[in-house]
């Protein structure tokens, strides 16, 4: 079942004295369950799709439907993890988890209870009355992720989420993200600039083209192991990103 789809989507930015053709007919399509990377050459318009499919901007022309209806911002359908965990560092982390209920006025005995239930599954437990500046940059994108699920989204949007972490901590924090994704049974689009990232953890992962972009290609790793730290170590993984780097890079040589 196609939880995300993009039809024809064009997308031009317009000032008084000039406009960019961002996106042209963009189109792909996200199934339910899966954790589709996208990637492609800097500037290329990769975050555009994410603010396209969340409802921030509308399409020039063309169409973005999220579980067979129209974007809407409004309806909760999507949840967004950005490349920093921007928690408040004045606010708990049980509070902090709860900051999307709140904005959307959904604060109910059932929500809180729910926030309590993922705190204390992933590892949390001890951390609900403590403050941001305790926990780990790992911990902290925990919490991030937890935040963005408690609202119940169809979808998650994650912009780059491991970005601003060293590498060894982002290696592990990949792990926890990805299997408390898969746990959670939820879909995810993943924009990184990262290419051994996404072969880790992509069921599919899309090429864009440069500026203004449209779907080059799409490959389906099917690497076998379990968590994406172990399949960095599948005699596949180097192949493949060897092709995908190569799509990307001969974009950039044009």
């Amino acid at each position: 079942m196609e939880i995300l789809s993009f039809e024809n989507v064009s997308l031009t930015y317009q000032t008084p004295k000039s406009q960019t053709d961002a996106l042209k007919n963009l189109s792909f399509t996200v199934n339910e369950g899966e954790f589709v990377a996208l990637v492609g050459p800097s500037g290329c318009g990769k975050t555009t799709v994410l603010s396209l499919v969340s409802g921030l901007m509308p399409p020039t022309s063309g169409s973005v439907n999220v579980d067979g209806a129209a974007v809407d911002a409004k309806k909760g359908y999507v949840g967004y993890m950005l490349q920093k965990d921007n928690l408040f560092e004045w606010r708990t982390i049980l509070k902090n988890v709860l900051l999307g209920p709140e904005v959307q006025k959904k604060l109910s005995p059932d929500t809180v209870a729910y926030a309590h239930s993922l705190l204390d599954k992933y590892g949390l437990k001890d951390f609900k009355n403590s403050y941001p500046n305790m926990l780990s940059g790992g911990m902290r994108q925990r919490v991030a992720l937890i935040r963005t699920l408690v609202t119940k989204p169809k979808l998650l949007l994650l912009d780059e989420p491991f970005s601003a972490l060293d590498f060894q901590t982002r290696l592990s924090v990949c792990d926890d993200v990805y299997a408390i994704i898969k746990q959670e049974k939820k879909t995810a689009l993943l924009v990184t600039h990262d290419i051994s990232e996404a072969v880790s953890v992509a069921d599919r992962i899309i090429v864009l083209t440069p500026r203004p972009a449209c779907v080059k290609s799409i490959f389906t790793p099917n690497l076998d192991a379990d968590t994406p730290f172990k399949r960095r170590a599948d005699p596949q993984f180097s192949k493949w990103f060897d092709t995908v780097w190569k799509e990307v890079c001969n974009e950039n040589e044009r």
